[in-house]
């Protein structure tokens, strides 16, 4: 489908959206724009089947509320990635709330995964990001996995720019404290 044009110009996100409220189909175009990148940062965070399910849910979120966007803005992949970042974080919650609950009916705690020492610094990358944050981590990710500047992170995650800053900042300093040591030992095997 060809981009739909306004006297002879692509049409922005923002002016799509407020088209697809009087022409529902308009939203379609919005879809096949930024449809690939979402799925790509969701596949990144909670792998590929996931993802299917969570950027179906993002559009159908986007689409419900496509009255809120500001037709001013020209690009909606922030607001989409901070759509599918929100979807996660409930995932999370609901997540927690249910282990949770099922600790307290076992009450007894679940034996922790064994440790081996082949798991290599990719195992322990894996485990840092783990370890951070999850408001850290969603700036962190949205950054290197949805390629968002810190501006549109933190147009995405409702925040202002400072913070976004500063939370990479702190992850950075956490992260490089955490691996360098590790990296060091894999460079420099005894």
């Amino acid at each position: 489908m060809a981009p739909r044009t306004l006297h002879s110009r692509s049409l922005t996100d923002g002016e799509l959206l407020a088209e697809s409220m009087n022409t529902p189909d308009a939203f379609h175009e919005l879809f096949d724009r930024h449809f690939r990148s979402v799925h790509r940062y969701l596949a990144r965070r909670v792998g590929r089947d996931r993802a299917d399910d969570l950027a179906s849910q993002a559009f159908t979120v986007a689409f419900t509320r496509r009255a809120t966007f500001r037709t001013d803005a020209t690009d909606a992949r922030p607001w989409l990635l901070g759509i599918a970042t929100n979807l996660l974080m409930n995932e999370r919650r609901a997540e927690q709330r249910s282990l949770e609950t099922v600790y307290r009916i076992q009450a007894q705690s679940v034996p922790p995964v064994a440790e081996s020492a082949d798991h290599g610094l990719d195992h322990e990358v894996a485990s840092a990001l783990a370890e951070l944050d999850p408001d850290q981590r969603d700036v962190l990710l949205l950054f290197a996995w949805g390629e968002l500047s810190y501006e549109e992170i933190a147009s995405a995650l409702a925040i202002p720019v400072g913070t976004v800053r500063s939370r990479m900042s702190r992850t950075r300093s956490y992260l490089r404290r955490r691996l360098e040591p590790l990296a060091e030992t894999e460079e420099n095997p005894k």
